[in-house]
């Protein structure tokens, strides 16, 4: 390896996701450190050939076709570090979220306090919340102990009680989990994550060590009115790893090539998410979304405060029939500019559960998939937003959630034939309101590029000022009550050249303003009606510098939140003119 994080001027990195496996190649061009190129092949995880191994060799075998670097040696291992020929990288990480999410029980005293920041830290990394233990839990102590034999957790995160609060409450659970993992079977027993009262450290060691792992963590939720999960991530991300590496062939061997620079693909993302808005440093946040065949992942982080949502019943893989859990196939078809059934949806949402790896083969079915992620960002948005809005607003002093930019990645947004499709999407799903910016990860690096800070953060930083990531456009969403139709924001554009012209945005409307990919210029914005376009509250206007994206600046004048017409005719038609209003 080389002598220091700072000399791995070259850099693989490796994601092994559910239905692919992309492996990426980073190295210094003209003396600044550029993405070069990634090759890809089916995940192998399952059978027949049950080893991720080979797929990460495919996908290597397919690098080397595109670029000709020689990375893997005569003994088909690869060459780190990097050869005096020219062979092999000088350092190599992986990121992972291929697998089943792992079964997780928690605990903690109030259901709105502790119990909730259990829930909220498991979900932040690919696991399944099988069961909860709380003090209204009014099921007797056999009853419980049952639950945990029939769950057969993974893991069991134990909470509650404020740093130097309540402990008898956190006794009674810890006698519940001790008696639930003593009758299981010794190889199966839980990891335990202690994240509680930290008075009682020790003693939740003495009492479930003699049956099981147990990690500890700083508490999180010290204080009735403060959650702290961000402390707890890295012990969850081993926990993570540990068990993942039971079930998951090849996966302790991928350890051991990238030295334990082995993180989870959420936590990738998260990473990133964290580093820009310590990069941005405004009073808005930033905003990650991933939508993938594993889980929809949901990033969030302001001032370098992260929080994270993986939310694995929201995929359009292997489980993406569970979105039928949480919303109605009448939610997915109003994103729909054609007429369908309700049978018609879920013959295609089954298809896709029991074929994950299949794409969609006519435009039809590629706006159903278009359709169902919009659905599954909305749903993890809105399941996060009580946790943005503590990260954005940790005071409550400010209700809206304004972001700049929103970073968004998963094949369903990259692939899209138009990117006006991907773009529609995003607004539909996540309704920015104000103004932001909307960048695309095009090459599906972003959870590379958050392992790799880990190696070199210099190469993250300069990637992601490169041109890897697209800049869709600068978004402007008026929020405020008019009839359609009526003028609500007035906007005088002066470009470089110093013309000027003026447009008048109507409510309900949907489009570009005239100004090209890469052109600079400064934008008036006078907000009628009462109007507001985030700057500084309704009727309130001002300047603003804007450069140009693959869409110009978009206006989107739809409303906060979207309204839909209850005629599924009217509806489509409007559907068609949302995305016509895009096309280029």
């Amino acid at each position: 390896m080389p002598s220091s994080q700072t000399d791995a001027d070259s850099l693989l990195t490796i994601d092994v996701g559910s239905i692919n496996t992309q492996v990426t190649l980073f190295d210094v061009v003209d003396g600044k450190y550029r993405f070069l190129a990634s090759g890809s092949a089916p995940t192998t995880a399952g059978a027949p050939f049950n080893d991720i191994g080979e797929g990460i060799r495919r996908a290597l075998d397919r690098l080397h076709t595109i670029t000709g670097w020689i990375l893997v040696g005569a003994d088909e291992q690869l060459i780190v570090p990097r050869g005096m020929d020219g062979s092999g990288v000088d350092a190599i990480a992986a990121t992972v979220s291929v697998g089943q999410p792992i079964r997780v029980i928690v605990t903690g005293l109030l259901d709105d306090v502790s119990l909730e920041s259990a829930r909220n830290l498991a979900l932040s990394t690919y696991a399944q919340v099988e069961e909860t233990f709380g003090l209204n839990d009014r099921r007797k102590l056999e009853s419980r102990i049952d639950a945990i034999m029939r769950v057969r957790p993974d893991l069991i995160v134990i909470s509650g009680g404020t740093d130097g609060g309540a402990s008898q409450a956190v006794r009674r659970l810890m006698e519940v989990i001790g008696l639930g993992c003593y009758l299981m079977p010794e190889k199966q027993r839980p990891e335990i994550l202690y994240a509680g009262n930290q008075a009682l450290v020790e003693e939740v060691k003495a009492a479930l060590e003699t049956y099981s792992t147990v990690n500890v963590a700083p508490n999180i939720r010290p204080d009735l009115e403060v959650e702290c999960l961000e402390a707890a991530y890295p012990q969850l991300a081993s926990i993570f790893r540990r068990i993942q590496s039971k079930t998951i062939v090849g996966l302790q061997e991928l350890e051991a090539t990238t030295n334990g620079n082995v993180l989870s693909s959420a936590d990738g993302i998260g990473r990133i998410i964290r580093y820009l808005s310590k990069i941005y440093g405004s009073k808005k946040g930033v905003f990650g979304v991933d939508v993938g065949a594993s889980a929809t992942v949901v990033a969030a982080a302001h001032n370098g405060n992260l929080r994270t949502g993986v939310f694995s019943h929201l995929s359009l893989g292997e489980k993406i029939n569970g979105i039928l859990e949480y919303t109605s196939c009448a939610e997915i078809i109003r994103w729909l500019p054609f007429p369908i059934t309700e049978d018609t949806l879920r013959e295609y949402i089954y298809s896709k559960h029991f074929y994950p790896a299949s794409i969609p083969v006519t435009p039809q079915e590629l706006l159903i998939e278009q359709a169902i992620a919009r659905e599954l960002m909305r749903l993890a948005y809105q399941s996060m937003t009580p946790g943005i809005g503590k990260v954005l607003n940790p005071k409550g002093a400010k209700s809206s959630l304004d972001f700049e930019p929103i970073v968004a990645s998963g094949s369903v947004l990259v692939h899209a034939p138009k990117l006006s499709q991907s773009v529609l999407m995003l607004l539909d799903a996540i309704q920015p309101s104000g103004i932001t910016t909307l960048v695309l990860d095009q090459y599906k690096i972003l959870p590379s590029l958050g392992v790799a800070a880990a190696i070199n953060p210099l190469m993250a930083v300069q990637v992601l000022e490169s041109n890897t990531f697209q800049n869709l456009g600068c978004v402007i969403s008026p929020v405020g009550k008019a009839k359609p139709g009526t003028v609500i924001l007035k906007v005088k554009i002066t470009y470089s050249d110093g013309n000027e012209t003026t447009v008048d945005i109507k409510a309900g409307s949907l489009g570009i303003l005239p100004i090209q990919t890469g052109q600079s210029a400064n934008l008036q914005l006078r907000p009628l009606h009462g109007f507001d376009v985030g700057m500084g509250g309704g009727g309130r206007g001002g300047r603003l510098k804007v450069v140009g994206g693959e869409f110009g600046v978009i206006i989107d004048a739809r409303g906060r939140p979207l309204g839909f017409s209850k005629d599924l005719e009217r509806q489509r038609e409007r559907n068609k003119k949302w995305l016509a209003s895009l096309d280029k």
